[in-house]
């Protein structure tokens, strides 16, 4: 993926709209989710913002990390937007709206930019911001330590520290979601299941947080 990605910027940087598509289509559905858990409902307004912007710079563009560049330029968009935004209040993010943000990516192309269930993703939207930041940018974005820290300003065993501690808090919060699973894990038994009517009824995700400037 990565060595067709880098021929399509340089064909796009050429001038071919196709390339163009196709980096678009490779990268928007991660970087949706990412600008969820920064902004919220208006992360499509930003990434709108984000790919004006990689568009016209596109040509200054000398190499490197093209995810990183482009999660750069989304994530400055984003932190323009929230101190724009400052004085209004968050609204909490729905989970529908991890799940079904728009991308022309299929399935099998996406499999390897989300994480596990809707729950996972709105769990991730709570997580304190320097832990979700880190967490999306490893494993939904997919960068490595060391270029999430320059996407970050930090250094990469901050990142490393940061994704660790989101995935364990992360972790926690999955058991306690699912305190069943738990038991049988505990103790080896398995527990009644209630009866037809009156099972319990799911948790509610935590809602999203605002990331910090």
């Amino acid at each position: 993926m990565t060595g067709e990605l880098n021929e399509s910027v340089v064909a796009a940087q050429a001038g071919d709209e196709a390339a163009f598509r196709f980096l678009y289509r490779s990268l928007q559905p991660g970087l949706l989710r990412y600008l969820t858990a920064l902004v919220g409902a208006d992360a499509e307004d930003v990434a709108s913002e984000a790919w004006l912007q990689i568009s016209r710079d596109l040509p200054t563009f000398t190499g490197g990390e093209f995810r990183a560049w482009t999660v750069t330029i989304a994530r400055n968009r984003a932190m323009d937007h929230l101190r724009r935004q400052r004085r209004r209040p968050a609204l909490p993010v729905p989970v529908q709206a991890l799940s079904e943000l728009a991308g022309d990516a299929d399935t099998a192309e996406r499999a390897g930019e989300t994480i596990g269930t809707e729950s996972a993703l709105a769990l991730i939207a709570s997580l304190p911001p320097r832990e979700a930041e880190a967490v999306l940018l490893r494993a939904v974005i997919g960068l490595d330590a060391e270029t999430a820290g320059r996407v970050l300003g930090r250094r990469a065993g901050a990142v490393r520290t940061a994704a660790h501690r989101g995935l364990r808090r992360l972790a926690g919060m999955l058991e306690r979601a699912d305190p069943d699973e738990s038991s049988d894990r505990a103790g080896g038994a398995t527990p009644p299941r209630p009866r037809a009517g009156r099972g319990r009824q799911a948790p509610q995700a935590p809602k999203a947080e605002p990331a910090d400037g």
